[in-house]
Order: C-alpha cells, then structure tokens, then sequence
C-alpha cells in the first residue's frame, strides 16, 4: 500500500482542470497547489500528486503503471464519465464487473491528458 502515487505532467494547468473534474465527480476536492507547482489531491487517506518534470525533462507516461483508486461502482462511473468529458480517454472495456483470480472488481479505465493510465475499482462482494 503507497501512502502517495506522482505523476508527471507537461502541462499543470491541463491537469487540474482533469483531476479537478474526476475528483469532484465521486466528492472530491480540488486539488491544492504547493510552491513547486505539484497538485495534490487527497483520497481514502492517500494522496495522489502531479507535478511538472523535476529533471526539466518532458514528462513520459509510466511504462505499464496504473494508478488506482478505491471507490464505489457508482463514483467510478461518475470519475470515468467526468475523465472522459475533461480530456481523458477510456481505455481497455467499458466500466463494469470483471472476475478473474476468484474475486469480482468493477473496473474503470483512464488514460489521463499525459497518458497515465489510471484506474477506479471496486471489489464487489455477494
């Protein structure tokens, strides 16, 4: 379990206008921007940073990483719905329950402005 997750963007003020909307979308707040210019946004007692490159590079995509979080199918829809309407793009099969390794996760899939791939889930018990 991370106590915080960072990703990197090449445009800020792109990316608080996504993450804003996505985290409002299942009552999040917006995100607080600190003297370095990262965006922090607080989640289920974690927190989840973007920030401009720190090596003044242009920010990459993680090679395969997918950022998670934990909510309810009805905020992962409303986050996958507002990711999409602020410049993400739905990625893998649309939301819903998928079953593998013997448990049930509702599952939606983001790709945020930069490219991270990001993921709502919920684990679904009967």
């Amino acid at each position: 379990m991370y106590s915080h997750m960072m990703v990197g963007s090449n445009d800020i003020a792109r990316s608080k206008t996504f993450y804003d909307a996505t985290f409002a979308a299942f009552g999040g707040k917006p995100g607080i921007q600190d003297p370095k210019g990262r965006l922090i946004y607080m989640h289920n007692g974690s927190m989840f940073l973007v920030t401009p490159p720190i090596d003044g590079q242009p920010a990459t995509c993680g090679n395969g990483m997918t950022i998670g979080f934990a909510m309810t199918p009805e905020q992962a829809d409303a986050w996958h719905a507002a990711g999409v309407a602020n410049g993400g793009k739905a990625i893998e099969d649309p939301p819903g329950i998928r079953e593998g390794g013997g448990m049930k996760l509702y599952l939606a899939y983001l790709r945020d402005p930069d490219g991270n791939k990001l993921c709502a889930l919920h684990r679904v018990t009967d």
